[in-house]
């Protein structure tokens, strides 16, 4: 780990050979789809929704989430997991057709859903009376660098999937050979027709497992600096954006 200095003077932390590996059976390399960065996988109606909306409560126009960089950031950041194949739901029943050639590995599930059972949660707010629990199998094994854990995680802002991936952290700079499989709440009671392949089913960060923890009050430099933060945000447009948001997203 090195340290550079931006142009406002900050310390930044410049992390050397910091990468994400994927692997699958290399039998199933040409059949399954491969995880991508986020920021690929970006929903159709964050694309079309209009930049800014009128407000009958304000009596004006207002900038939708389409602007605000958190909301994005956080739907572009990490990496998605897809779903592997096909799969039609009727009648709160679910289906596939995958013809998977042999893999060299015996213990492979070959099936792109498991069930869990709903004992499981038991006792917990995490499903409705009636919801199904389901797990999407995984065929990806994760390697990231060693003192990393990665977060796995409903893809973030997309309520307009018929169920909700639960969230977990595992250590994969250790477990860099295991599957992670995803469990997930299948909502939609009402949903009907296929989920296709390549589906968002999970998104994952990296997340340092040692990192210290100070507490502390603005006063001093820290004080001013923040009076100049929220003057620029309060005068500026976009001052987030423009002056703060680091470039290349």
């Amino acid at each position: 780990m090195s340290a550079s200095v931006n142009g406002s003077g900050r310390a930044e932390a410049v992390a050397a050979d910091l990468s994400i590996t994927f692997r699958c059976p290399p039998e199933w390399a040409d059949v399954l789809p491969s995880p991508e960065p986020a920021r690929e996988q970006l929903p159709d109606w964050l694309r079309d929704m209009p930049a800014t909306a009128h407000s009958a409560l304000l009596g004006n126009n207002v900038r939708t989430v389409k602007q605000c960089p958190p909301f994005v950031d956080a739907m572009g950041s990490g990496w998605i997991m897809p779903l592997a194949a096909d799969v039609t739901v009727e009648d709160g029943c679910f289906s596939w057709d995958w013809d998977l050639p042999p893999a060299r590995f015996e213990r492979l599930a070959r099936s792109p859903l498991g069930l869990h059972v709903s004992a499981q949660a038991a006792g917990s707010p995490l499903a409705q009376p009636g919801e199904l629990f389901v797990k999407f199998n995984n065929f990806w094994a994760i390697e990231v660098p060693d003192g990393y854990s990665v977060l796995f995680g409903h893809p973030a802002n997309r309520p307009d999937l018929p169920f909700r991936s639960l969230t977990g952290m595992v250590d994969c700079d250790r477990f860099s050979h295991g599957l992670v499989h995803f469990p997930a709440v299948w909502h939609d009671r009402d949903f009907s027709g296929c989920l296709p392949k390549g589906t968002p089913v999970a998104q994952l960060w990296l997340v340092p497992r040692s990192v210290d923890m100070r507490v502390a009050t603005l006063d001093g430099d820290d004080a001013q600096r923040f009076e100049d933060v929220q003057a620029m945000i309060s005068d500026q447009p976009a001052g987030y954006r423009k002056s703060f948001r680091a470039k290349g997203r």
